[in-house]
């Protein structure tokens, strides 16, 4: 099964930024949809922002609007998430997924994961 390369993470004082990035990746399908998630120890995973590939349409979790910013780069394939303003309770370990026909929340939407790459916002 295809998986997914994530970089980008680490850890970042409260307010920094980090850049994720993942990929490349290749799709016969022009329509799906790639996206993020995030999962906290303890917690379940949850989608935090999610970008089609056909018309360019986002989605972000309420709690990250205004802080974080999902692209994608067609020419390689691949796709970011720019997190900026972080605090504490971004901390997680951070999946990008793809998969599906447009954006959605649901978990099992999506048909290839990545590694996940941790995400520690900490003073």
């Amino acid at each position: 099964q295809l998986q997914l390369v994530e970089s980008g993470g680490g850890l970042v004082q409260p307010g920094g930024s980090l850049t994720l990035s993942c990929g490349p990746f290749r799709f016969t399908w022009e329509y799906f949809a790639m996206a993020w998630f995030r999962q906290a120890p303890g917690k379940e995973r949850e989608a935090v922002s999610c970008i089609t590939n056909s018309t360019g349409s986002t989605y972000y979790l309420d709690s990250v609007k205004g802080r974080f910013t999902i692209s994608k780069d067609d020419a390689d394939n691949t796709w970011y998430l720019q997190m900026n303003s972080l605090k504490p309770e971004d901390t997680a370990v951070y999946f990008c997924a793809a998969g599906g026909l447009g954006c959605s929340s649901l978990v099992d939407v999506y048909h290839f994961w990545g590694q996940g790459t941790q995400v520690t916002v900490s003073s």
